[in-house]
């Protein structure tokens, strides 16, 4: 269990009350990480459940390791690998795999900008999906992409510029055909 200890706080009726400082953590965690989260793994799993379920997954693993970061971007970058790899676990031994319907990704989209792309991504390669979020919904840089998925930044590159070569085909494709 993570390490935590009492904080003396003073409430709104001005009475002295005592929370645990992981309460007021993963709390701070969910409300700052939680949507990313689940965006990420929508993407990965194409399925709402899984989805919450990795993102729960990942915020209890954060629990019982209770680790320490060097800064903001180093927790994010850390909830993003724990996320990114259970998820890639759920996927890969799932065996009934439940699809949840494209127009229903519009209700987690941030705007309807990213609706479309977040569409696209969806049917794209996993391994190609997860750098194109990273990088344009996320504003990910390669070398931070690289680092959160222990991959090289040729090989970020190259996954960027695949992936960007599917969906321009795939637009290309829509357009000729008028859907």
């Amino acid at each position: 269990m993570a390490p935590s200890c009492v904080l003396e706080v003073k409430g709104v009726d001005g009475v002295q009350q005592s929370v645990w400082s992981t309460d007021l953590d993963i709390e701070r965690i969910v409300d700052t990480y939680g949507n990313m989260l689940f965006r990420i793994c929508l993407v990965i799993l194409c399925n709402e459940k899984d989805a919450e379920d990795v993102v729960q997954d990942t915020f209890i693993t954060y629990l019982t390791k209770a680790p320490i970061f060097n800064d903001a971007e180093h927790e994010k970058a850390w909830l993003i690998t724990v996320a990114t790899n259970r998820s890639k676990n759920k996927r890969r031994y799932n065996i009934i795999r439940k699809h949840m319907d494209i127009s229903d990704l519009q209700l987690y989209s941030i705007n309807d900008e990213n609706y479309g792309l977040l569409d696209h991504l969806m049917r794209l390669p996993t391994k190609h999906k997860i750098v194109l979020l990273l990088y344009y919904v996320e504003g990910y840089k390669v070398d931070e992409i690289a680092k959160i998925l222990t991959i090289t930044t040729s090989a970020v590159k190259k996954r960027l510029q695949r992936g960007r070569e599917i969906l321009r085909e795939k637009y290309r494709r829509e357009n000729e055909y008028g859907f």
